[in-house]
């Protein structure tokens, strides 16, 4: 007797790969837009959790930003039922303005995924990203300048998101998706040009492919694993030195600062920056590098703007970044 198809058998293996760390009778959800990469993840899911003890559910997220996505949400409820997965909910969320239109889509799906997974005590939520789409964040990243830990791409694992496709490339995937006879909902976004990410899919990596060679998205994946083990140990001593920065009336040591290391103190500033209410797609190497200056090239410069009414000023010694009605 056979077993299945090359493409589903890949999927499968990659999908098991990440849920034979969960104990028995977890629950385990599935991100699943009605594309053909999460609709393979959710099928591959419902096949492997219950050999493993396992129970699986899936969520979908209507952000209602086209016409018909409520319509195309519920339908596609019936085929994740069909699967065996359970239980399947439709978040229906509101997509704000802040940080861009991806951005704030981004945000707004993943508070939905958070309250789900809460909602039910699943362990883990799996997300359908490919290595292609790993490759895509790294040019994208790359482009806008950002350092190691952004080049480091998506991680497998970010806690309770994984990604057990993330080494499996999209042609696979979807060709999986079609071998388990499954019809998947192209979303138009993707091949809509005035989204930075579909033009990289459509338009740079094409090119990259056709002028350097074939391997070109393997390529930028792998480099992408190599960056996330430096960017975890730099990380990792940032958080340190933040802890030893803190000044007891508030504020970042100016000093202590001054005298980390560029790639650690950089770090340090886009935590505070974070924790002061700065969105994370919106922090480019712009801000971090204003704020550093303020650190190490003062020239009696008042302060930093930064996206989500936030400002960066000196005071007492102290570096302060701090949320600001922009009232002064």
């Amino acid at each position: 007797m056979g077993g299945p198809p090359a493409a589903v058998a890949t999927v499968r293996r990659a999908v098991r790969r990440h849920l034979e760390e969960f104990p028995s009778g977890a629950l385990i959800l599935v991100a699943c837009s009605g594309g053909a990469d999460s609709l393979a993840l959710a099928a591959a899911t419902a096949f492997v959790a219950p050999r493993l003890g396992l129970r699986a559910g899936a969520m979908t997220v209507d952000h209602g930003l086209q016409e018909g996505s409520a319509q195309r949400a519920a339908a596609l409820l019936p085929t994740l039922r069909r699967l065996g997965l359970d239980p399947v909910d439709l978040h229906t969320v509101r997509v704000g303005r802040a940080g861009g239109p991806e951005g704030a889509a981004r945000r707004a799906r993943y508070a939905a995924l958070d309250s789900g997974a809460e909602a039910h005590g699943a362990e883990s939520v799996l997300l359908g990203h490919t290595r292609d789409d790993q490759a895509e964040t790294v040019l994208l990243r790359l482009a806008r300048g950002s350092g190691a830990r952004s080049l480091a791409g998506m991680s497998p694992c970010s806690g309770r998101y994984r990604r057990p496709l993330l080494d499996v490339d999209r042609s696979t995937v979807r060709n999986a998706c079609a071998q388990m006879g499954l019809t998947a909902w192209e979303d138009p976004h993707n091949r809509d040009p005035a989204y930075a990410r579909s033009r990289v899919r459509s338009q740079a990596l094409p090119i990259l492919e056709e002028t350097l060679g074939p391997g070109v998205a393997a390529a930028l994946a792998r480099s992408a694993d190599l960056l996330r083990d430096d960017a975890a140990a730099l990380d990792d001593a940032a958080a340190q030195a933040l802890d030893r920065c803190r000044h007891p009336g508030g504020g970042a040591d100016l000093a202590v600062l001054a005298e980390l290391p560029r790639a650690v103190r950089t770090r340090v500033l886009r935590q505070l920056a974070v924790a002061a209410g700065v969105p994370e797609g919106a922090l480019g190497a712009v801000h971090i590098h204003a704020l550093d200056r303020l650190v190490t090239h003062y020239r009696g410069q008042s302060h930093v703007d930064l996206p989500g009414r936030v400002c960066g000023r000196r005071r007492h010694g102290c570096l302060f970044v701090e949320h600001t009605d922009r009232s002064e």
